[in-house]
């Protein structure tokens, strides 16, 4: 059984915050979704460990402890820094991208990029395949709206729930939780949801090349996934025919903390 390891790591001119268990191969990378950070993926991480499987998530730009943005495009530079990171991490052994939301449209951005040494990339619930009525539905949620009116500190899991869960149900407390400790103000509430509105042009104007996709592809979706409908997988079948999909059964959003071990199963033997 690998120890989880935390860490700081320089990737293409930012400094992030990483979360990694040693073992072989290949090689995991694991990139969250909006209003995520790595600690999303810690119950994950715990299983892979526990299989000496090597695993790797990092905060990505703009969120966790990671390092804040640039001015211009946010998808950009998204790509550069996964790309580095995969590039780096990798060690020139193929390695599978797994993200979940935006991370799995990074996941999917990545993929189109031939020179990458990726052995396939699992998009979990990906983000920008159809116009994203998520984020407005985050904005006008009563406790989000009322978390940017008040000075007092909240704690930072009702927010990251809030965000992860627009309509949450029983058995995600856990979920919620695993998004890790701290308080958030009313800046790190209005700072959280600036890079929001910044990305939803970006993921309305077609972010994908689809065809120039040759690596595999394995879509997972949560049944219960009520923030980015399943049905925007035929989007991808239909220019992917190879794309493999799976749905886990009453999972939501983010299949890594309330649907742990069924994630992890579709995991471990890919690609086959």
């Amino acid at each position: 059984m690998q120890a989880l390891i935390e860490h700081r790591l320089p990737v293409a001119g930012h400094t992030t915050r990483a979360l990694e268990v040693e073992g072989g191969g290949p090689g995991i990378v694991l990139l969250h979704g909006w209003g995520d950070s790595a600690d999303t993926w810690r119950p994950l991480l715990a299983e892979l460990g526990a299989r000496d499987r090597r695993a790797i998530a990092v905060d990505l730009p703009g969120f966790g402890a990671a390092t804040r943005l640039h001015p211009g495009a946010l998808l950009p530079q998204l790509d550069v820094f996964a790309a580095e990171l995969v590039q780096t991490w990798a060690g020139g052994r193929p390695v599978v991208v797994a993200g979940n939301s935006l991370g799995g449209c990074i996941a999917l951005r990545l993929a189109e990029r031939g020179e990458l040494p990726l052995a396939g990339v699992i998009p979990v619930a990906p983000a920008g395949l159809e116009p994203p009525g998520w984020f407005d539905a985050i904005e006008l949620d009563p406790i989000v709206r009322k978390l940017l009116a008040t000075p007092i500190p909240v704690p930072l899991a009702l927010l990251r729930g809030r965000t992860a869960f627009p309509h949450p149900r029983d058995g995600q407390r856990a979920a919620v939780d695993a998004f890790g400790p701290g308080d958030a103000t009313r800046a790190a509430v209005a700072g959280l949801l600036e890079p929001g509105r910044r990305l939803l042009p970006e993921l309305c104007s077609a972010p994908f090349d689809l065809a120039g996709i040759a690596c595999p592809v394995l879509l997972v979706w949560g049944t219960r996934d009520r923030a980015i409908p399943r049905r925007s997988a035929r989007i991808v079948l239909d220019r992917l025919p190879t794309t493999h999909v799976e749905l886990i059964e009453g999972a939501g959003n983010c299949p890594q903390v309330d649907s742990t071990l069924r994630l992890l199963e579709l995991l471990l033997p890919f690609p086959a």
